[in-house]
């Protein structure tokens, strides 16, 4: 197969603007000597053909051919500087492609001072920490519960000591604890809930009584009636009370009535105890004495009859002596005596009752612990006028949180009490404190099955700080973005960007300084480097390191 000779094209060089001014020029005066010459031949061509007289027709067909010859010289003229025009105008990639390329040298940047810090970047949610939702004891009202007032409004605190609620007219008190109320409390009842009341009432300065005790005695009674009127609502009062009787007085008159019944009964007993007394012991003697004389007589008179009457009188006194010194039956006495004691405790036990149950108890329904207070009402599931019914509020502490979850490598880079800081929606930059990282819990969905998202995210805690008004209600329910420096230079230290490191035949690592950049002359200078991050290495020089300084030029390409 023979070679086919290619065939060379040679580019036509483009005219300079002097040359193209020429050209247009050159070519508008030639369509003007055109129009001129056309201009002259018609007339003379008209004046040798046409007779001396002209009609008004005639002159109008003269000047219609006259201004077709001017609008085809115009456009003549234009198309022809189109041309050269468009050979003299060259489009910027035209440009950059006919230009030189540039002349071949070495790309530095300079060394810099600066500080080197690697740090986490992620996203969190601000909030409110440990949110939960407040649930009242209404078991105990006896009829609807109507929430009569004291209703709060999202973003109130709950202190303790405050009133949360106020349900069928009766305050629900906040006080500290981490037990939930499982039942009314009055003197007598004992337990870890007594203990926690007992606790919760010494925290607001209110007298309880020995805190190491877990009875609910008349000092506990007496602290929960100080509460009451510290948040001005009168104590709770027994249902006799209510009812408008006196249940103490009337334990008080029971016991005096039975205390007289077994007085009597006493008195009845004593009185039947007793013996005959020395008279009639005398008398029953001379008696039997007598009817003995009698008997003596009758048988020394021989007389069968009366010795037989004689010691019948004579059996008779001894059977009346013998009764009286005989004891005395007092079991019917004795019996009377018992009941009288019997009922004699028993007024007494319900005077006790009644004095307790005159004391200040507390109602299971009108009292909320929670702890970790002060706490912020998120939500207010109730209102005045309605009824109470699952939870009446959500509640969450108040203080601020920002809650952020990340990859478990970047976990591992992060411990609570490390220094973070966030964005707010201001554009203010605000300091916070790591203060807790876990794994975060797995999700249930709908059908309460556990749900996996894939890699093991880890959730962390933090604390903002504290923060003003304005910050606190910019950031509320706002999603911010979080910076956690994981590791850090201590000061400013010489770095370069990672480009500018080359690697010896030893592997080591290093830097080619310029020494003169006129003569582009450049040393390699053996490096240690340190932290790396946001594409900066630290560097510190292991020769002359009198080389590398801040602002001397490194080579990062060429």
């Amino acid at each position: 197969m023979s070679d086919v000779p290619r065939k060379r094209f040679s580019r036509t060089p483009r005219p300079t603007p002097e040359e193209a001014t020429t050209e247009v020029l050159t070519t508008t005066d030639a369509v003007t000597e055109l129009l001129s010459t056309t201009d002259e031949g018609t007339e003379e061509s008209t004046e040798s053909t046409r007779p001396a007289k002209r009609t008004r027709a005639a002159g109008a067909g003269l000047s219609g051919h006259r201004l077709i010859w001017t609008i085809a010289a115009v456009a003549t003229v234009c198309l022809v500087a189109g041309v050269v025009l468009s050979r003299f105008i060259i489009s910027p990639g035209q440009a950059a492609a006919d230009a030189k390329p540039p002349i071949p040298g070495l790309i530095t940047v300079p060394v810099e001072s600066r500080v080197i810090a690697n740090s986490v970047t992620t996203r969190g949610d601000v909030t409110y920490a440990d949110s939960v939702e407040v649930t009242l004891e209404t078991g105990e009202l006896g009829g609807s519960p109507v929430v009569t007032g004291q209703v709060p409004e999202p973003g109130a605190i709950l202190e303790a000591g405050s009133v949360a609620l106020e349900v069928v007219g009766r305050p629900v008190i906040v006080l500290p604890g981490e037990l939930p109320v499982y039942r009314s409390l009055s003197v007598g009842l004992s337990g870890p809930d007594v203990l926690q009341l007992k606790q919760a009432l010494n925290a607001l300065g209110i007298g309880a009584g020995n805190l190491e005790s877990d009875v609910f005695d008349a000092s506990t009674a007496a602290g929960v009636k100080a509460l009451y009127q510290r948040v001005g609502y009168a104590p709770p009062s027994s249902d006799a009370s209510a009812e408008g009787g006196d249940p103490v007085t009337s334990a008080e008159e029971g016991l005096a009535s039975a205390r007289d019944a077994l007085a009597q009964a006493n008195a009845a007993l004593t009185s039947a105890q007793k013996g005959p007394t020395g008279s009639e012991r005398i008398e029953q003697d001379n008696l039997v004495r007598s009817a003995q004389r009698d008997l003596h007589e009758a048988r020394s008179s021989g007389n069968s009859r009366a010795v037989s009457d004689a010691q019948d009188a004579l059996t008779l006194a001894e059977a009346r002596r013998e009764e009286i010194y005989a004891p005395k039956d007092t079991r019917a006495e004795q019996s009377a005596v018992t009941s009288a004691q019997s009922q004699v405790a028993g007024a007494e036990q319900a005077l006790s009752s009644a004095r307790n149950g005159a004391l200040t108890s507390l109602p299971a329904s009108e009292v909320l612990y929670l702890n970790n207070l002060p706490r912020r009402v998120d939500n207010v599931a109730v209102k005045r006028g309605g009824l109470l019914s699952g939870a009446a509020m959500s509640v969450s502490g108040a203080t601020m949180q920002i809650s952020a979850n990340v990859s478990e490598a970047d976990a591992q880079l992060i411990s609570a009490g490390m220094k973070a800081e966030f964005a707010a929606p201001g554009g203010d930059t605000i300091s916070a404190e790591v203060l807790s990282v876990g794994k975060k819990q797995a999700t249930k969905d709908e059908n309460g099955e556990t749900t996996t998202s894939g890699a093991t995210r880890y959730e962390v805690q933090l604390n903002p700080g504290s923060l003003t008004d304005e910050q606190r209600s910019a950031l509320t329910d706002s999603n911010v973005k979080i910076t956690i420096p994981v590791s850090s230079t201590k000061g400013d230290v010489l770095a370069v960007p990672l480009a500018a490191l080359t690697a010896g035949a030893g592997g080591e690592s290093r830097v080619e300084i310029v020494t003169d950049a006129q003569k582009e002359e450049t040393e390699l200078v053996a490096v240690t480097t340190g932290l790396a991050a946001e594409g900066f290495v630290e560097i510190t020089a292991e020769g002359r390191s009198s080389l590398l300084t801040e602002g001397a030029q490194v080579v990062v390409g060429r």
